[in-house]
């Protein structure tokens, strides 16, 4: 990045959890020298993290949008370039979470809801920035999960969505070597925020409560910090922990043991339990 510019970021469900706490950490750690554009569904919400992110002396701006709309990513990037002239770094941050058994589930149509916002929806906003990152040579990361590279019981849709997200986006790193743009997918586990509580449930309704032990959860401005250091590193994958690291290696030679250590994942007083 020259030094008399600022750091030009999308940052997409920004308006709470990972992705607004991302943005104000970014903001306290460059100051003027971020220029950020902020990507939700709640405006109202989005109004409160750029207040915060101009606070800190960062450029802040706020552009609703549903990423499970392509229309709404397409404008998205738009109005970045508008605002900002140039797109350094798209974070996919947005997503939902769910928790259903695949025995439990009839109607199977907020399965596709949910592979519209978790994948199109980083898919869709990435095409229509690449251009823009291939003339900046900047950085695409996308924001995955654990039960990205672990199938967890109960999470039949959300892992779909999560794993599809990654064999799209290790696709694409491969693809941009040679136009020097850097793609970084992050993994965190189960972290302190609400999604999982306004995930879908069953019946395809926000389920209420979570399907996960919740008792060690990361605390979200650990999380934020973590994956901010690895964005700016140029980290081509970030682990929150230890464990998440040995768990994709044990994944390989033992399976089994893997299995085992999903299901003591799960909220032991959740539904179906």
């Amino acid at each position: 990045m020259a030094n008399d510019r600022p750091l030009s970021v999308v940052i997409t469900g920004a308006s709470d959890g990972i992705g607004a706490e991302l943005a104000r950490q970014w903001a306290a750690r460059r100051g003027a020298g971020l220029a950020v554009v902020l990507a939700a569904r709640d405006e109202t919400r989005l109004q409160q993290v750029a207040a915060v992110c101009r606070a800190h002396g960062a450029t802040a701006h706020v552009q609703r949008c549903d990423v499970g709309v392509q229309a709404d990513c397409r404008a998205l990037v738009d109005a970045a370039l508008a605002a900002c002239g140039r797109l350094d770094v798209l974070v996919n941050n947005a997503g939902r979470s769910a928790h259903a058994r695949l025995d439990e589930v009839v109607d199977l149509g907020w399965y596709e809801d949910l592979m519209r916002v978790n994948l199109w929806g980083g898919v869709w906003t990435t095409r229509a920035a690449l251009p823009a990152l291939k003339a900046s040579r900047g950085r695409v990361v996308a924001v995955s999960s654990v039960a990205g590279l672990v199938g967890v019981p109960g999470r039949t849709a959300y892992s779909a969505t999560k794993f599809a997200l990654n064999g799209f986006f290790e696709s694409l790193r491969v693809e941009l070597v040679e136009h020097g743009v850097g793609v970084t997918l992050a993994y965190p586990g189960v972290v302190a925020t609400e999604i999982r509580r306004r995930g879908y449930g069953p019946d395809g309704r926000p389920a209420g409560k979570s399907g996960l032990d919740e008792s060690k959860a990361m605390p979200v401005d650990v999380c934020a910090r973590r994956l901010l250091d690895g964005i700016e590193r140029g980290e081509r994958d970030v682990f929150f922990d230890a464990r998440t690291r040995l768990g994709r290696w044990l994944k390989l030679i033992a399976p089994g043991r893997v299995d085992r250590i999903a299901l003591q994942a799960l909220n032991r007083h959740a539904p179906g339990r």
